[in-house]
C-alpha cells in the first residue's frame, strides 16, 4: 500500500458537535439556530446537526423521533406541520429554554448569508425506510444551495442507497455503528448491534459468532461487507472507541479506507474525557481524517491541530 495513503496530509478536520464551542459548552443550547451562528462567527469549518423530518415541508433539528425530550412538544416528530414547530422551545438538560429548535431552511439559510467555506454535516437521523421517497428528495431540494459544502450522513444504509439514487452528486456519510461497535462501557441495549461476538466487537453478523479467523482479518472482512453495502460515500462516521479498539487487534480502519479514498470521521471525542483525549492521540497517528467533538478549541490544541 502506499505510504502515502495511510498519513494525514494535514491536521484532522475538527467538526463541531451541534454547534459546539469549547469544554462542552454552548453559546447557546445544542443545535439551536444562535448557536450555529456562534460557532460560524468563531470560525468553525465544519458543523454538525440532527435532523428529523416533518410532516411535510422541511425537517426539524432534533436527535429523536418524539418531541418531548428536546423540545417543548408532544408526540411524533413526523406528525408535527412546519407551522406547529414554531410554536416549540428547545428543552434543555430538563430545562425550558427562551430558543427555537430551528428548521433546515432556517440553517440553510443561515449558511447562505453568512458565507465563507464551512461545511454543515446533516446528520439524519430517521432510521426506519419510508413509505415513498418525498422526505428524501424533500432533503435534497432544500439542501441544493450549499451545494459541495453539505454532507448528509446517516447510519440507515437503506437512506444512503435512495439519496444516491435521487442526487447523483451529493456528498453522502455513512455510520456503521448498526453494523460493528465496541462498547467498554453498557449503552441502550435497544442499539443494534445486540450481540457481543466471540472477536469481543457487538457484531450480529454470523462472522462474529465464532472466532475462525485473525481478528485483523474477520475486521477487514466486516468492513469489506459493509463497504459492499453503501460503496458511493465520502466518509465513515465511527466510534473513537471502536476505531482504538480496532488498532489494538492489529487493524488500523483509516489506512484500509484511504485505499478507497474515503475518509474516516471519529465521534465524539471529547478533550475533557480521559478516554477520548487518549484516543484522539493515537488516531491522529493513525490518520483518522475527521474527530467530531463538543470541546473544539480543547481538542485542536491537544492533538495540536
Amino acid at each position: 500500500m502506499d505510504s502515502e495513503l495511510s498519513l494525514p496530509l494535514r491536521p484532522p478536520v475538527i467538526v463541531h458537535h451541534k454547534g459546539a464551542l469549547d469544554n462542552g459548552s454552548y453559546a447557546f443550547p445544542p443545535n439551536s439556530l444562535e448557536t450555529l451562528h456562534a460557532s460560524l462567527k468563531a470560525g468553525a469549518s465544519f458543523i454538525e446537526i440532527d435532523v428529523m423530518a416533518l410532516a411535510t415541508d422541511d425537517y426539524l433539528l432534533v436527535h429523536d423521533d418524539t418531541l418531548d425530550a428536546e423540545t417543548t412538544g408532544k408526540g411524533a416528530v413526523g406528525d408535527l406541520t412546519r407551522d406547529a414547530a414554531r410554536d416549540l422551545f428547545i428543552v434543555d438538560r430538563g430545562v425550558v429554554t427562551a430558543y427555537r429548535p430551528p428548521l433546515l431552511s432556517e440553517v440553510v439559510s443561515l449558511f447562505m448569508e453568512f458565507g465563507g467555506a464551512a461545511r454543515l454535516q446533516i446528520d439524519y437521523k430517521n432510521v426506519y425506510p419510508m413509505a415513498n421517497d418525498e422526505p428524501l428528495r424533500r432533503l435534497v431540494e432544500m439542501i441544493e444551495p450549499l451545494d459541495e459544502r453539505v454532507i448528509v450522513s446517516t447510519g440507515a444504509d437503506w437512506h444512503l442507497r435512495r439519496l444516491r439514487s435521487i442526487s447523483g452528486y451529493l456528498d453522502l456519510g455513512f455510520d456503521i455503528g448498526f453494523y460493528l461497535d465496541y462498547r467498554p462501557e453498557p449503552v441502550d441495549p435497544r442499539l443494534p448491534p445486540y450481540r457481543l461476538g466471540d472477536y469481543g466487537y457487538h457484531d450480529d453478523h454470523l462472522l462474529s459468532i465464532l472466532r475462525s479467523l485473525p481478528t485483523d482479518m474477520y475486521l477487514a472482512e466486516r468492513c469489506e461487507i459493509l463497504f459492499s453495502a453503501v460503496p458511493s460515500v465520502s466518509t465513515w462516521y465511527v466510534n473513537h472507541q471502536l476505531i482504538a479498539r480496532c488498532l489494538d487487534d492489529g487493524f488500523n480502519m483509516a489506512e484500509w479506507l484511504h485505499k478507497d479514498e474515503i475518509k474516516l470521521d471519529a465521534w465524539t471525542l471529547d478533550a475533557d474525557n480521559a478516554s477520548a483525549a487518549a484516543n484522539a492521540v493515537r488516531l491522529l497517528e493513525a490518520g483518522v481524517d475527521q474527530f467530531t467533538t463538543n470541546t473544539p478549541h480543547a481538542l485542536a490544541k491537544l492533538i495540536g491541530a
